[in-house]
């Protein structure tokens, strides 16, 4: 009883398609001032510098800033 054996065969690789860096330049500075302004509202909205009134951004965020270090105490 014989079995068939695969024969090697000579395939070319596949390479995975280039992005161009007009596609990701948009979403790139999108997501960094996202990320700018998540950075703000956790680290700096309190005191003299807040945007909103009362201690409704703090209270939101008050455990992030614990997380990453920021004192609010």
């Amino acid at each position: 009883m014989a079995q068939p054996v695969a024969q090697p065969t000579a395939t070319t690789p596949v390479l995975p398609a280039k992005l161009p860096l007009k596609v990701i330049a948009p979403w790139a500075a999108f997501v960094g001032i996202l990320m700018l302004v998540l950075l703000y509202f956790v680290g700096a909205e309190q005191g003299a510098t807040s945007v909103f009134s009362g201690a409704g951004v703090h209270e939101w965020v008050h455990d992030a800033r614990h997380l990453l270090g920021f004192p609010c105490h």
